[in-house]
């Protein structure tokens, strides 16, 4: 009996706490309106900056917001790309001539400039070529003269008709003999000028030379497989790049008519310009494993901070926007009827406005139709806004427009083209 008491009590007890605990609850959440004490809020309700949390019917206090201001400006488009570095001009240095390669004149690494000397060639065997073709040269020169010499003769006796015929002809067919004997000559001698000429091996352009492939005392071949070094032309440099066939027909429009379309290398981080450069070449046909079309862009390179095999980001002004209605994107929002912006209406009150969206790049977006340059969107605080709702602005208006201009101003990076499109687009403002 004890024990049914005892159990029985415990139920109520459990009842009871159950019940303090849904009373606590209803308390928590009832509507703050209906427990405000001297004409503020109770503690237990409010958060530290004072805002009622959201409960049974809603607060009916100004929401909080940061707005910023629409702007009119310029709108370059740039279309990104990740780009190889190439060298416009590659050279493998090889001998012309075989033998032992006794000095190397240059520097691994070093810029060297057309004709440069280079390295040589154990020279001791071409000047002795040299000498011994200038001597039978010299050799064939005085026969052919004493040949001259005897046909001036022959002519007088012929004309005398002292001798026969026959005898001058023989004698100017040697002489004819001997000046074919002499160009040969003199070929050879020029041979074996060229030759000794080529003992010294000199730079054919203007470029950096690489690592040396082979060292003094060497054997070397006429045009040996192996190259003496590899020289790279980096001044100027091309940066190739492939661009999707959907992004062509503004790129070829002003190719085709003579504009010079300005191209920007970045850093493989995209964080820091390299250099500035000016769209050069176009492929003549689109791969069609990839539907893009390759292209290349001329830099001066002077300062050589574009290196040979480099990847960077290529951005490529294709065309720029002129005096479009710029707002932030952090501004516009989507719904099932497109595109809108909570936009003030007076001091405290917002409205809807539907709006068309061109290109963006991330951080301003081009708008097409629905805002006019003055009028003021909602950056901060739309997850809890209504159409004519009461908002509180928290911000001086010109603090982001300002953050939005120096971003246009500065030329930070496109991600996205006109809404349609996507494509990769940069804009910039100037107010």
């Amino acid at each position: 009996m004890q024990s049914s008491v005892s159990h029985t009590s415990r139920r109520w007890l459990v009842a009871l706490l159950v019940l303090l605990v849904i009373i606590g609850l209803c308390w928590w959440l009832w509507p703050s309106s209906a427990k405000k004490t001297d004409g503020t809020q109770t503690g237990a309700r409010t958060s530290a900056t004072g805002m009622a949390r959201p409960g049974f019917g809603g607060s009916t206090q100004a929401v909080p917001v940061r707005v910023a201001d629409v702007t009119r400006g310029d709108f370059p488009i740039y279309y990104k790309a990740l780009g190889t570095v190439t060298a416009l001009n590659t050279i493998n240095v090889r001998s012309r001539v075989a033998g032992e390669l006794v000095k190397v004149y240059f520097k691994e690494g070093q810029m060297v400039k057309a004709g440069d000397l280079l390295a040589e060639i154990d020279p001791r065997s071409y000047q002795n070529a040299l000498l011994q073709a200038e001597g039978t040269l010299l050799q064939n020169q005085a026969q052919l003269k004493n040949a001259q010499v005897d046909v001036q003769r022959y002519r007088g006796l012929y004309a005398e008709d002292s001798i026969a015929k026959q005898t001058l002809d023989t004698a100017e067919a040697l002489v004819s003999q001997y000046q074919g004997t002499v160009k040969t000559n003199q070929a050879a001698v020029n041979d074996a000028k060229l030759n000794l000429d080529f003992t010294k091996i000199r730079a054919p352009i203007s470029g950096r030379v690489g690592l040396r492939q082979l060292d003094v005392g060497n054997l070397v071949a006429a045009n040996d497989t192996t190259a003496l070094v590899v020289i790279t032309q980096t001044e100027p440099i091309v940066v190739s790049f492939t661009l999707p066939e959907n992004n062509l027909s503004l790129v070829l429009e002003r190719y085709r008519s003579g504009a010079q379309l300005p191209v920007q290398a970045w850093n493989r981080g995209d964080t820091k310009e390299l250099a500035t450069g000016v769209l050069s070449s176009i492929d003549n046909q689109i791969d069609i494993t990839t539907g893009t079309l390759k292209f290349k862009a001329l830099f001066e390179n002077r300062d050589q901070a574009l290196f040979p095999n480099q990847f960077v980001n290529v951005h490529l002004l294709a065309d720029t926007l002129k005096n479009v209605i710029l707002a932030p994107t952090a501004a516009i929002q989507y719904g099932t009827n497109g595109s809108f912006v909570y936009a003030m209406d007076g001091d405290n009150k917002v409205k809807i406005r539907s709006i068309k969206v061109g290109a963006t790049d991330g951080d301003v977006t081009v708008i097409e139709e629905g805002l006019e340059p003055g009028d003021r969107v909602v950056l901060e605080g739309t997850d809890r806004l209504r159409d004519g709702g009461t908002v509180e602005v928290v911000n001086d208006s010109a603090e982001v427009p300002a953050t939005a201009a120096q971003h246009l101003q500065g030329g930070a990076e496109a991600n996205a083209a006109p809404a349609d499109a996507k494509a990769n687009v940069k804009g910039k403002a100037h107010e």
